[in-house]
């Protein structure tokens, strides 16, 4: 673990979920920033309301809960790391409240805190929720790093909150400053966004978090093409599920297979529950859940397992998160289970699933694209 030192304690901090050897910190220079601004300026004080959205694993949390912050993330990861991270710290995580991205509080915030997330439309999703939380003395601060604030964004919080300056850069990383405009005409939010699935009589509805909100992408309509049928085929997971619509194809190709929609953001799997529920009605059964990875599921339990997997968390780009998704594929798998794998033709996974279940099979590939089958042996 690192050490965040900064005007409110020092304190143990991890990223989520941990790792052997991990090299990174469970901060950056933003949230370092955020929290010396506010002391710097004695903008916080024991009676404030404080309201923290998109803190990663904690860093701005455990420093500020003194003040009994609310805490909103769209991340599982974001919210069992902040946990571990507070107990890990000797604070109880009850002196915080967690909600997820689609259960905002009602009352009103003195200090609203946001790092601001890498998609415009969460942010703009996010803002709207937001403003009717805030009085005309609210102080709200957002803060990344300088790469990630663009035009674009600064124009949203003018937009939807009020007059909107920036401060010097730090570190690399910069904040936002938006003065609460009780004179602009609130809109409701644009998300979820709906679009017709090509040659389907599926609607497609996505949560603003969701990849690829407004069409199909190219990867996904390339697996949907090569989804495997089989009377075999009785337990599904559609694994780091995004909207769901993989599942959903392959729960038409399968009419008696029960499916499973998994992924760490919440409202993946709201977008997932919603897409099924207007596709299936009352006549399919399927689960819903929000975890790492396949955390908590049964072993030896699934008979195919489909997967786009990122490759990426947050800015930090890699295939940690494809290698740990294989390896728990691999135990929740029946024996002759299969694991189908869509990727990049790159990033070279079947090296890896050779390794983990000792055979790795192409089942069609284009310039860009390949997708792989292993089985459990």
């Amino acid at each position: 673990m690192d050490i965040l030192r900064n005007a409110f304690g020092e304190f143990q901090l991890a990223r989520f979920p941990r790792r052997k050897r991990e090299q990174l910190r469970a901060w950056d220079a933003a949230d370092e920033y955020i929290l010396q601004h506010l002391s710097d300026n004695r903008l916080i004080n024991p009676q404030a309301n404080v309201l923290i959205l998109n803190d990663q694993f904690g860093a701005l949390t455990t420093s500020l809960t003194p003040f009994k912050p609310e805490v909103i993330s769209d991340s599982w990861l974001a919210h069992t790391g902040i946990k571990a991270n507070l107990t890990d710290n000797q604070i109880n995580p009850e002196e915080v409240t967690l909600h997820t991205s689609l259960d905002y509080p009602e009352q009103p915030f003195d200090i609203v805190l946001i790092k601001v997330p890498k998609s415009l439309a969460m942010l703009e999703d996010q803002l709207i929720r937001v403003k009717p939380l805030l009085t005309p003395n609210s102080i709200v601060v957002a803060g990344a790093m300088a790469k990630s604030i663009h035009t674009s964004t600064l124009k949203l919080f003018e937009k939807i909150i009020g007059p909107t300056t920036t401060s010097l850069a730090q570190k690399k990383a910069r904040l936002i400053f938006s003065k609460v405009d009780t004179a602009i005409t609130l809109t409701d939010s644009p998300y979820p966004s709906t679009y017709p699935l090509e040659n389907t009589h599926y609607q497609i509805s996505n949560h603003a978090a969701v990849f690829s909100r407004d069409s199909l992408d190219i990867g996904t309509r390339f697996f949907l093409q090569h989804l495997p049928r089989s009377d075999g085929y009785k337990n599904i997971i559609d694994l780091g599920c995004g909207n769901g619509l993989v599942g959903l194809i392959a729960a038409d190709k399968n009419p008696s297979a029960t499916l499973r929609f998994v992924d760490e953001s919440f409202m993946a799997v709201d977008s997932a529950k919603i897409n099924f529920t207007r596709a299936f009605g009352d006549e399919r059964k399927a689960c819903f859940t929000a975890t790492d990875c396949l955390q908590g599921f049964a072993k030896s339990s699934y008979d195919l397992v489909l997967n786009n997997p990122p490759f990426h968390q947050n800015n930090v780009v890699g295939d940690f998160i494809a290698q740990q998704m294989f390896r728990e594929s691999y135990g929740v798998l029946k024996k002759a289970g299969e694991l189908w794998v869509i990727g990049n033709r790159h990033l070279g996974y079947h090296i890896s699933l050779k390794k983990i279940f000792g055979n790795c099979t192409t089942v069609a590939s284009n310039k860009k694209f390949t997708i792989l089958k292993a089985v459990k042996q």
